[in-house]
Formats: structure tokens, sequence, C-alpha cells
């Protein structure tokens, strides 16, 4: 139980990252070089799993919880105007469900970790 409290605050930088990559991933197919400036949004994540910072920290969890949450006011118009529904649009709204709670629950779970932070 030691290891897993020990480890757990990793996982909403790990998360961010992996959706970092995954967007450069699916960009750089499409455009090529012009993805590279998508890898620079991943500097302050990698920066904190390497050396901690409170205040960076603090900074990450505020902006992301914004944006999350501007995401799901997004998300909840665009829901609202959804008329007919198939097997590609219920794929495609469970996840993008998943997707934008998941980003809003990680932004939290960053401000928490921001909160209680021990050097």
């Amino acid at each position: 139980m030691k290891l897993l409290n020990r480890y757990s605050k990793f996982v909403p930088y790990f998360y961010f990252l992996t959706v970092i990559i995954a967007w450069f991933t699916y960009y750089n197919k499409t455009n090529g070089l012009l993805a590279y400036p998508i890898l620079l949004f991943a500097i302050p994540f990698l920066w904190q799993l390497i050396k901690p910072n409170k205040t960076l920290n603090f900074s990450l969890g505020l902006s992301f919880v914004c944006l999350s949450s501007y995401l799901i006011i997004g998300y909840l118009s665009n829901v609202s105007i959804l008329e007919g529904f198939n097997w590609s649009v219920k794929a495609f709204h469970l996840k993008s469900t998943l997707f934008v709670f998941i980003n809003f629950f990680m932004s939290l779970w960053i401000m928490k970790h921001s909160t209680t932070y021990k050097r």
C-alpha cells in the first residue's frame, strides 16, 4: 500500500503526457514537421516528474482545471445539438465523454496534490 501511495501522485502527469504523445503522433501522420511544437506542451509535465516544484504544480493544476471546465461546457453544448444516434456516433460519444471527464478528474488530482505537497 505504501508503494501505491508513493507513486499515485505521478498518475496525472503520465496521463497528460500520454495524451500529448497521442496528439503528437496523430498530428505528425497528417502534417509532418508542423507537429513538433506540440511536444513543447510535455515539458512542464516532464519537469514535474523529474524535479517537482510546488508553484509549477499549482499553476499546472489551476490551468488544466480551467481548461477542463471549458472543455466540459463545450462538450455539453455540443451534445445538446446531436440529432441522430448510430453506432459510430455512440462510440465517438462514449470516447469523448470518457476523455472529457477523465481530463477533469486528472486536473483535480493535480490540484489536490498541490495542496498536500510535501518536500
